[in-house]
């Protein structure tokens, strides 16, 4: 299984930088978690492959990019475009973005093959099919509803627990599954901006030790993404003080091959 996390900040000279103020996993170049920067930073490889989006939250930063990859896929699409979601978060979608003031409501739109938009509803704790994966969803403590995963491609599985405080289903989930080689966690802010870690609902290197530690006896590298692009350098120096074992700083843009 490939991981990648898309870039979301520029650096001076133009590159792509390990800042990340948007949030979107691509997984195998076909599925995309979460869409915040999809479509701005996808490879055209990927522009081609990912029709499906399954989302943690309607936070801005996690589907920013989402309408505008289906403006740019709408005369080519052949078959609806799926947006996997509760059904609470369908409301938002339909009711705040796709709702013709901020852009189309393109569940109301055909091009000449038909359809290019449909909602497929997840549920927490009930398995769903994407493409070669199948997806656990699991509800975690962040906005309502939020949502973290387990993804499986049928011989490893990953973990992408999306925005979360303290929790503890997931954690569950993940120390039980048999062949998990990866999860990807957060931690936004550092230990000195705790309370509004707990306000907003985040974690921070403290705070992300205690919840690792629900994993017990891990065999397994855990990846720390959506540092607050303002606060890297410090999360990271306050993630590298603790010393837990196999926690590496997830690298914007790179392939991992899992």
């Amino acid at each position: 299984m490939k991981v990648q996390l898309l870039p979301s900040s520029i650096n001076e000279d133009g590159t792509a930088s390990q800042g990340q103020r948007l949030t979107c996993f691509v997984v195998d170049d076909s599925v995309a978690f979460d869409a915040g920067s999809l479509a701005f930073s996808c490879t055209d490889r990927q522009r081609e492959q990912i029709r499906d989006a399954v989302i943690s939250h309607t936070h801005l930063d996690h589907i920013a990019g989402l309408p505008i990859f289906l403006d740019d896929l709408f005369a080519s699409l052949t078959d609806p475009f799926r947006i996997h979601c509760t059904a609470e978060m369908f409301e938002v979608f339909e009711s705040n973005i796709f709702n013709w003031k901020i852009y189309p409501r393109f569940s109301e739109l055909t091009n000449d093959h038909g359809k290019v938009l449909e909602y497929s509803l997840v549920e927490p704790q009930k398995p769903f099919k994407v493409k070669h994966l199948e997806v656990l969803a699991v509800a975690v403590s962040h906005n309502s509803p939020s949502l973290g995963f387990l993804v499986s491609d049928g011989i490893v599985s990953i973990g992408i627990t999306g925005d979360t405080s303290e929790t503890s289903e997931i954690w569950n989930v993940y120390s039980e599954c048999e062949n998990l080689v990866a999860v990807f966690v957060e931690c936004a802010f550092p230990d000195e901006m705790g309370k509004l870690a707990g306000d907003s609902h985040h974690l921070t290197p403290v705070r992300l030790a205690s919840e690792l530690a629900k994993l017990g006896n891990r065999k397994y590298p855990v990846y720390v993404s959506n540092i607050k692009a303002m606060y890297r350098d410090i999360v990271r120096r306050q993630l590298d003080d603790l010393k837990l074992p196999d926690l590496r700083i997830l690298e914007v843009g790179k392939i991992y091959d899992l």
